[in-house]
């Protein structure tokens, strides 16, 4: 996996809002983003998605559609063997796993909530359990390919 840090971008609370491709590849897809990070390889806090599994006949695979993990000491192993159905969520209605989806992320000093495809309900409500409040943002993605398009930062004041 690997970040793409935007220069000079501190982030602590706000919304982020983006869209994002990514593919229909098993295991092999993870867009998203990174915050409150120290730097760009394991300390940072995340929320990605799985594509691959956005329309899986496997309702438990479609649960794992979207993730939020703290790194390094909350990945998503420990995360859903402690605390199943916590930190990763289905996302209704399912997209199509090749369609680009709109992400609205807000993340407030001990909560965060990723609205997906302009809908009022939260696909995701999560605690974040980060210790930092405050660091780098960046797209995050791992080797595949993953378009990121009108991304847009707003920080709260």
């Amino acid at each position: 996996h690997g970040n793409a840090p935007p220069k000079n971008i501190d982030f602590s609370s706000g919304t982020i809002e983006l869209d994002i491709r990514g593919r229909n590849e098993f295991l092999n897809s993870f867009p998203g983003i990174a915050f409150h990070a120290s730097d760009t390889s394991r300390n940072y806090e995340v929320i990605y998605f799985r594509p691959f599994n956005f329309r899986s006949p496997d309702p438990v695979r479609r649960t794992w559609s979207v993730q939020y993990m703290s790194l390094p000491e909350y990945g998503y192993d420990r995360l859903r063997k402690e605390n199943t159905g916590q930190f990763e969520s289905e996302i209704l209605p399912n997209p199509n796993p090749e369609d680009w989806i709109h992400a609205r992320i807000v993340i407030k000093k001990d909560s965060i909530k990723v609205y997906m495809n302009g809908m009022d309900k939260p696909s995701l409500t999560t605690k974040s359990l980060g210790k930092r409040g405050n660091g780098m943002f960046s797209l995050w993605t791992d080797a595949t390919v993953t378009d990121f398009a009108n991304l847009v930062i707003a920080p709260d004041r």
